[in-house]
């Protein structure tokens, strides 16, 4: 079956942000997500998951543990599992990006202390 976000499982998360479920299975999840200019996402980390974000257009604000970094459209960044990262949009234009899980990071967020 052909997926997009107008036929994938919706949620809302953060402030306005949108998640669609590309794929959802236990033991590997890709979800098309969407943050609004000066939206972010508290800093957390997950205690099985490793991830790889994908950016498809706008600019991401990317911290990564104590490193931050700026990803422009077709870069990418890996988060190892149990790595508190965040992500935000600083700019005034939407951010979208591809979430790849594996396994699946929907159960196992925890929030960082210090957020």
């Amino acid at each position: 079956m052909i997926k997009s976000k107008f036929n994938s499982e919706h949620y809302v998360w953060g402030n306005n942000c949108d998640g669609y479920h590309l794929l959802k299975s236990d033991k590997l999840s890709v979800i098309f997500e969407s943050m609004p200019p000066k939206t972010f996402e508290k800093p957390h980390f997950h205690t099985h998951s490793q991830q790889v974000f994908y950016i498809l257009s706008g600019v991401a604000s990317f911290k990564l543990a104590e490193q931050e970094y700026e990803l422009n459209v077709g870069d990418s960044i890996h988060v190892p599992v149990k790595l508190i990262h965040s992500i935000e949009n600083r700019s005034a234009l939407t951010l979208e990006f591809l979430v790849i899980s594996e396994p699946k990071s929907h159960v196992d967020r925890v929030e960082a202390k210090d957020s």
